[in-house]
């Protein structure tokens, strides 16, 4: 089936302050499976870019492999963009970052480019406060490759092939908090409400920024006890062949206030629990947020919002005391001084 975005656009649409309307931040049309919450979470920066009135330009944005690390295709087709080898988008975006410090760095992952093969790759940006928007997009499951149970699976979930997951899940923003994160959020696709501001602070922040976003898998989220899975439909009709089907479904969304629980409903008829924090909640307290994440985890909700933010905090060139130069400008007289300040600095070392 052929999909073709029409071209026109009413010559009314509101602009931003750099006089460009919100469809100049758009890219590709997605391929992604219809009612996925990862075109939510594109839509969300698309969104944040416009109203903060950044130029496309200006963004490098940066992935990995798998359904999220498609995304970016999907979103400021007129930014600067690098697809990765499967978990090793960090380090990626570290050496962009040294090289040139005046783009804004967009990071899209999975959870399982995070939490499994790039888990090392996702500490040690963290650890150098790499300043970026590293945006996960969580839904537990491997959906490239027929939705095997990725490292963020809670224990005793099941897979549409009927498996019971019998391993703790990795949580990505506690884990974060506890490896020194300067700025950890999480929220859920469907709520442009939260998601929005939460992206635009984090490009705002000098620093690394996590936001950890649960989105839900429309084909490979089904739990084989309910009566509208793919297995128990196979089991109680009759059939030619077994063939997969992929409907078009609609994107999740939901809105409600601070402080309260939400009950989400997914396609395949199971729910999660989602509680977003009080307005009072202290954010800048560490071992508060470490400690919330685990007694949500332990009610089985899925806790949203700023979870942990460092204000003042050094990002990695700062640290290292590079030049305020990008260095990819940097000219061979600046990187070759000469003879005299050569010597001068090895004396410095004798």
């Amino acid at each position: 089936m052929t999909y073709i975005r029409p071209a026109f656009r009413h010559p009314q649409l509101p602009l931003n302050k750099l006089g460009l309307p919100v469809s100049y931040y758009e890219g590709a049309l997605s391929t992604l499976c219809a009612g996925c919450g990862h075109d939510s979470i594109s839509a969300g920066i698309i969104q944040a870019c416009w109203e903060l009135n950044i130029q496309p330009h200006h963004v490098a944005k940066l992935s990995g492999i798998g359904c999220s690390s498609k995304t970016p295709t999907y979103f400021l087709s007129n930014s600067h963009g690098f697809n990765s080898v499967h978990g090793r988008m960090p380090s990626v975006a570290t050496g962009a970052y040294l090289a040139n410090r005046d783009l804004l760095y967009i990071g899209v992952s999975g959870d399982g480019d995070s939490a499994s093969i790039g888990m090392g790759q996702f500490a040690h940006v963290i650890r150098r406060n790499v300043n970026m928007v590293y945006v996960v997009m969580n839904n537990g499951c491997y959906g490239l490759t027929k939705g095997q149970d990725s490292a963020t699976a809670d224990i005793g979930s099941i897979s549409k092939s009927g498996s019971v997951n019998q391993f703790q899940g990795i949580d990505l923003a506690s884990l974060a908090i506890e490896l020194g994160a300067t700025f950890v959020a999480q929220s859920f696709s469907g709520d442009k409400d939260q998601l929005v501001p939460l992206i635009k602070a984090a490009i705002k922040h000098p620093g690394f920024a996590l936001i950890n976003v649960v989105s839900p898998c429309v084909t490979f989220n089904n739990n084989p006890g309910s009566t509208k899975s793919y297995q128990f439909v196979r089991e109680h009709h009759a059939m030619t062949s077994k063939m997969d089907y992929v409907p078009e479904m609609k994107t999740i969304s939901t809105s409600y206030h601070e402080g309260n629980n939400q009950e989400i409903e997914l396609h395949d008829g199971s729910t999660i629990q989602l509680h977003k924090l009080s307005p009072d909640w202290n954010p800048e307290d560490r071992v508060s947020a470490i400690l919330a994440l685990k007694q949500a985890a332990a009610k089985q909700e899925v806790l949203t919002g700023l979870l942990f933010i460092e204000p003042e905090t050094k990002a990695l060139h700062q640290i290292l005391g590079t030049t305020e130069s990008p260095l990819n400008t940097l000219t061979e007289s600046s990187l070759c001084p000469g003879n005299k300040e050569l010597l001068e600095l090895n004396k410095s070392w004798r």
